[in-house]
């Protein structure tokens, strides 16, 4: 049963990791982006079952390699997300084709490390998935939180098509607006 609880969640985080992804969405500034990866290592780590004892150092390595893959997933997505800053000195986000390439690129590692882990006869509980979904939104809020604090200080790094709170800001409160 803790399975079933444990898949539901991570179905549950990917789809709205997804759809918020490519919608637009406002950086707060505030610390709150670790929350959600914490509570899933939390969850991960209440499993127990993170390594399978019978295969321990090849467990660890797969380990390891699922969170390298969920932290470069995180930070490519980071850095693939469009960035703005409205006119009201709000900094705005939102998934670009190279985020579907960076999500596509991570999920094909994470399945053959899954499959590497079948074929070695490792056994894989929900744990490790969850461990490298909590790397890989904390390394995504990290580079985001990161980029935002920079065009706030007015460093740069905004995007050219859609700083100073272009047609593309103004297309998005309307569509605010209207919800």
């Amino acid at each position: 049963m803790p399975e079933l609880v444990n898949a539901l969640l991570i179905v549950a985080v990917i789809a709205l990791v997804v759809v918020r992804q490519f919608s637009a969405q406002k950086i707060t500034g505030d610390q709150r982006w670790w929350v959600l990866p914490g509570v899933l290592l939390l969850v991960a780590a209440r499993n127990g079952a993170v390594l399978d004892p019978h295969h321990g150092p090849l467990s660890v390595l797969l380990l390891a390699a699922g969170l390298l893959v969920g932290l470069v997933t995180g930070a490519g997505w980071g850095w693939t997300a469009r960035m703005w800053q409205g006119p009201d000195g709000s900094v705005w986000s939102n998934g670009t084709k190279a985020t579907v390439w960076v999500w596509s690129a991570g999920l094909a590692l994470r399945a053959s490390l899954a499959g590497a882990a079948v074929l070695a006869g490792v056994h894989q509980s929900a744990a490790p998935l969850l461990m490298s979904l909590a790397a890989m939104l904390l390394a995504r809020g990290g580079v985001l939180a990161s980029r935002a604090r920079s065009i706030r200080a007015g460093d740069g790094a905004q995007d050219a098509e859609d700083s100073g709170g272009g047609p593309a800001y103004a297309t998005l409160v309307q569509r605010k607006e209207r919800v």
